[in-house]
């Protein structure tokens, strides 16, 4: 029997609550903050009182389904592999079109509660009696909507990137804001010890040089301020040597802090293309390093992301695999490289590290690694507006990132001048392979970019680890 803390409690008897008068149920709980168990324990209970005969569980990777199935099995002490005899069955939003009409005669002929898993990527409504949406919310809709007895979403960002609605969902008139039933944040998981506190490293360089023959020699003070001269492009930062390097120096000084009191804590790398992942992996080998790589391309992802789970490598770089649901509660650090820059994304990379162990100490924290690109910096901040008491931003230059302490390792292979030459038609193939034509023709700039690095910290309590 799983313990259920606080917050999970009140929301199940919620939802029983609800339940009497509506068949929807929307939970907007904090990423890491336990909503399978929440939801397996629902299940149960509509089991215990006899409303149900079946769950249907959808979410949106094969990872997250194999561990809703995990948690509903131990929670039930019931299969739940969908055969005959099981309590009901996980499955992905991408498998509904291939799903055998059995299946959905199931909803239509007996009593189901059906789970939908991170909502937010399940856009639609009914417009003038046809239904409209992503394709994933058309089906639910015209498949599960007023057939299911019961339907409970779930979500960490109940918002949706393109601002289209999220199927199943109520919004307020006044100013077009998602209703829920019952909502959990990370101010409050934070507080009553269910998540991690977060702590956001935003990593920039005081001189960014820039030279071509069209406009002649440009020096920035920032990142930000260097993007917006829009010559150079947020993905060349992603792709430098010295970028990662400065990135991954960092963040692999503080887990290896973190692993001196918790050996098992691991750390992530969010990288933006398979390339990117073997390039960091590489930088990180030469550091030392041997990290694990799991990409939408590995074979046997799943069972990789599985074993990396209980062992003790200190390093996993992913592409589009450790994503939201996926449950590593080792993860303590992460390194945001990836080219997406939406507040959702955002959030949900910082939600794989917040999930708390039994062994962690009191006052142990997550910490995000991101570079001080614009909209990056305004999502951090507004995680930490996000949270009670006083929001301490602590501007410190560090030695060690201005060339006077380097590390053995990484100092064996940098440049004090960091002078290199970015192709941008290079750059561009290994990002974007459908740009390679429009910007082969374009004017090669020269970047240089200094030791100088600063970070700005968001510490949102003041812990030590």
């Amino acid at each position: 029997m799983i313990p259920l803390r606080e917050w999970q409690v009140e929301c199940i008897e919620r939802a029983l609550v609800v339940y009497q008068n509506q068949s929807h149920f929307l939970c907007h709980a904090t990423p890491g903050a336990g909503k399978t168990v929440m939801v397996a324990s629902v299940a149960k209970a509509l089991f215990q009182l006899d409303e149900i005969d079946f769950v249907i569980c959808f979410s949106p990777s094969r990872a997250v389904a194999n561990g809703v199935a995990a948690t509903f099995r131990q929670t039930l002490g019931r299969s739940f592999n969908g055969q005959i005899g099981a309590a009901g069955g996980s499955y992905t939003y991408q498998s509904m079109d291939t799903l055998p009409e059995e299946l959905w005669e199931v909803l239509r002929e007996h009593r189901v509660l059906v789970v939908l898993d991170e909502i937010h990527h399940c856009s639609g409504l009914v417009w003038e009696n046809s239904p409209i949406g992503n394709r994933w919310g058309r089906i639910i809709l015209e498949k599960i909507q007023g057939r299911a007895r019961y339907t409970m979403a779930l979500s960490g960002t109940p918002w949706r990137t393109d601002d289209s609605p999220i199927v199943l969902s109520q919004y307020t008139t006044y100013n077009g804001q998602i209703s829920c039933d019952y909502e959990y944040g990370l101010r409050q998981a934070v507080l009553d010890g269910v998540c991690r506190a977060p702590k956001i490293v935003l990593t920039d360089n005081r001189e960014i040089n820039l030279k071509s023959a069209e406009f002649g020699c440009k020096t920035f003070a920032s990142i930000s301020e260097s993007l917006k001269s829009e010559h150079i492009t947020y993905q060349d930062f992603l792709f430098r040597d010295e970028i990662i390097d400065q990135v991954l120096s960092k963040a692999s000084e503080k887990l290896t802090s973190i692993r001196d009191h918790t050996p098992s804590a691991g750390g992530l790398v969010v990288a933006a293309s398979v390339a990117h992942a073997e390039q960091i992996a590489g930088r990180l080998a030469m550091a030392g390093e041997h990290p694990v790589i799991v990409t939408y391309q590995t074979p046997e992802a799943q069972r990789i992301i599985s074993d990396f789970k209980t062992a003790s490598d200190r390093w996993m770089i992913s592409v589009g695999m450790i994503s939201e649901g996926t449950d590593i509660p080792r993860l303590q650090v992460c390194c945001h490289l990836s080219r997406i820059r939406t507040e959702l994304h955002f959030r949900q990379v910082l939600g794989r590290i917040l999930r708390r162990q039994p062994e962690d100490p009191a006052d142990t924290s997550a910490w995000l690694y991101v570079l001080a690109e614009p909209n990056l910096a305004e999502f951090a901040r507004s995680i930490g507006e996000d949270l009670p008491g006083d929001r301490v931003v602590s501007f410190a230059l560090d030695s060690e990132t201005l060339g006077t302490q380097k590390s053995k390792a990484m100092k064996s292979y940098q440049d004090d001048n960091f002078a290199l030459t970015l192709d941008l038609g290079e750059q561009a193939s290994v990002e974007d392979p459908d740009q390679v034509s429009k910007i082969q023709n374009e004017e090669e700039v020269d970047l240089r970019i200094s030791n100088q690095y600063w970070n700005e910290v968001l510490a949102l309590f003041a812990t030590g680890t």
